[in-house]
């Protein structure tokens, strides 16, 4: 068989076992390992399974994610979280719709100190949600919001999802990181600005309820969120100025947020502990994924899958345009079958280094497959972010109100993608003045 034939092949069967409910590490591992041993035999199979985990385990790079995972989940139990949603709600409470820019603007702080979508998704749910329904809110719009706004910690640095797209491809994870700052503010700022527009059109989705917040309440309430700001600074800081690379940035950040804790004295040994558990567990998943998308993607370099789709994409001379439309189009239609992280491993390595042959700039075209994994992670009916909130929701919102009510920001960020397509300074102003 042809390299595309054999492509075809391992990924119709990788799509037959997740839809059987194989784990997704292992039904990459799987393919992949009955690939290459028809392919090449027992012995490189034994041998890549045997170096590829270590590899990627003495890889410096991966140490970025523990420990970004471990800072939002000591931030998320020190109650950094609710001084965020409080003093953003304390400052926009006059305008209407409030609680939606108050949640947007919160879950992009707590992006900056947490890498995980799907736990900010989770952890504010059990947050906003009760306060918006209290309110009267649309509980869609409301579930929706809440959803997309998770998303934000996929471009916002420390963006997990942008140190997985480092590790699959050796691109920089310092310039990667830098690289989603100014496309997660323009996120932000589309959801809010976007939300204003369609409450024009329909106000019943957040009446308009005036609360008597006075401004001595809302310094009050602004000043607690000086451990973000002190977590942006440390993190975000240290990496742009290239005072430590991203692998002590983590270390930093995770430090950083148990101290901010332990002196504000929100957080005791059992706490801790159960932020540690947290860790492991998601870096588990997360590093049984890499491994497994590794794996198929050595498959299919071996195949010439890659090489052979490369060369159909220079003989219909597609071009950068088309290429790219056809990257959309593919996220867009996997996104709706698949979860973010398992479309990242899955898609990267054979769309890179097609990107690379045309010539497109890889930090930019990073920030776009991110935006993308963005859009997949609250793309119904398999959005990741989709479900996180309705396991944290406790029956307050039915499945079918979420996915009406996520469309509204599913269409903002088909608007920002198209700007991040027709602007790609937007991605690669901030890493090219790095020091």
């Amino acid at each position: 068989m042809s390299g595309l034939e054999q492509g075809g092949v391992a990924f119709a069967c990788l799509l037959l076992l997740l839809a059987v409910g194989v784990p997704v590490g292992f039904a990459l591992a799987s393919v992949a390992a009955i690939g290459l041993y028809l392919s090449v035999g027992a012995s490189f199979v034994l041998t890549t399974f045997k170096t590829t985990p270590y590899t990627l385990a003495s890889d410096y790079t991966f140490v970025v994610v523990p420990m970004f995972v471990l800072m939002g989940a000591i931030a998320g139990r020190a109650g950094i979280i609710g001084d965020l949603y409080f003093a953003a709600q304390a400052v926009l409470s006059r305008v209407r719709g409030s609680l939606f820019m108050a949640t947007i603007m919160a879950q992009a702080g707590f992006a900056a100190a947490s890498g995980s979508t799907v736990v900010a998704s989770g952890v504010f749910t059990r947050m906003a949600l009760p306060e918006m329904l209290k309110f009267r809110y649309d509980p869609g719009v409301s579930a929706g919001c809440i959803a997309a706004a998770g998303t934000l910690a996929g471009l916002i640095p420390p963006s997990i999802a942008m140190v997985l797209y480092a590790l699959l491809t050796g691109e920089p994870v310092g310039a990667l990181l830098i690289a989603g700052i100014l496309p997660g503010v323009l996120t932000a700022g589309a959801y809010m600005f976007g939300i204003r527009l369609f409450l024009i059109v329909r106000p019943e989705w957040a009446p308009d309820v005036q609360e008597q917040i006075t401004w001595p309440m809302r310094f009050r309430a602004l000043s607690k969120v000086w451990s973000v700001l002190l977590l942006m600074i440390l993190v975000m800081g240290g990496i742009y100025s290239g005072l430590f690379p991203p692998s002590a940035a983590g270390a930093v950040g995770a430090a950083g947020a148990l101290f901010i804790a332990l002196s504000m004295r929100r957080i005791g040994a059992n706490q801790i502990w159960e932020a540690l558990l947290e860790s492991a567990r998601i870096t588990a998943m997360i590093f049984l994924i890499v491994i497994g998308g590794l794996v198929f993607s050595r498959f299919l370099l071996i195949s010439g899958f890659i090489g052979d789709i490369r060369a159909f994409v220079t003989a219909t001379e597609l071009g950068v345009a088309g290429f790219l439309a056809m990257t959309v189009v593919l996220f867009l239609l996997l996104g709706m079958f698949l979860d973010s992280v398992s479309l990242l491993v899955i898609a990267v390595p054979f769309l890179y280094p097609i990107s690379q042959t045309l010539g497109i700039d890889p930090i930019w075209f990073a920030v776009i497959i991110v935006k993308l994994i963005e859009i997949a992670a609250i793309s119904p009916p398999v959005g990741l972010n989709l479900y996180a909130v309705l396991a944290s929701a406790d029956g307050r919102v039915k499945t079918g109100q979420l996915f009406k009510g996520v469309l509204p920001f599913l269409a903002i960020e088909m608007v920002v993608l198209a700007l991040l397509l027709a602007f790609p300074a937007i991605a690669t102003f901030l890493p090219a003045t790095m020091g």
